[in-house]
């Protein structure tokens, strides 16, 4: 019995640490490297008929070339609804459209702008790791209480806490590792 509670509670924590890395992934997506990609447009909002909708379900995206992004409107009456959304969430990027498609070129990042968005990343890095912990520290006082109430004993409270620390450990590692890449791909020219 005692067992089943603490696989509980490791199962419940690594789920919750694996949606907090989801999450910083996520983040990591939204930071523009230099090269075009329909991530960096597709959650931003659009007020599309007097409600507001993702871009992503409103138009498709194309990458002509490594600089530039066309969006196309499933529905052309929404390209200035599109283009001042764009405009409005302050993306660093200038919407110029023909009518029917909207085009965003990417200019190159410069080296200073490459720093200042690695110190970005890595800021989202330690969020998320700062998650972790918080996972960890919830489900280790669950743990305690568990002890408390009676229901495992004070060595099962220190495997359990060990086995905590372990998870949160494998778990960072996956954050750094996508840290690491991400920052590489940032640097790279």
């Amino acid at each position: 019995m005692e067992s089943e509670l603490i696989e509980l509670v490791l199962s419940e924590a690594r789920e919750r640490m694996q949606k907090a890395i989801a999450h910083t992934k996520q983040e990591f997506s939204g930071v523009r490297t230099g090269r075009a990609s329909s991530i960096i447009v597709e959650r931003v909002l659009v007020n599309y008929h007097g409600a507001e909708v993702h871009l992503q379900q409103l138009a498709s995206f194309s990458v002509p070339d490594a600089q530039q992004l066309v969006i196309s409107p499933y529905d052309r009456s929404a390209v200035e609804s599109i283009r001042k959304a764009i405009q409005s969430a302050d993306l660093g990027l200038n919407p110029g459209t023909d009518g029917s498609v909207i085009r965003l070129l990417f200019p190159p990042l410069t080296e200073e702008r490459r720093r200042e968005l690695v110190r970005l990343v890595r800021s989202m890095a330690e969020s998320g790791r700062v998650s972790l912990r918080n996972t960890r520290r919830s489900s280790r006082s669950e743990l305690e209480s568990m002890s408390k109430d009676g229901d495992i004993s004070e060595d099962e409270v220190r495997r359990g806490s060990k086995l905590l620390n372990d998870l949160t450990q494998e778990m960072e590692k996956g954050i750094t590792s996508a840290l690491e890449s991400k920052e590489q791909e940032l640097m790279q020219v």
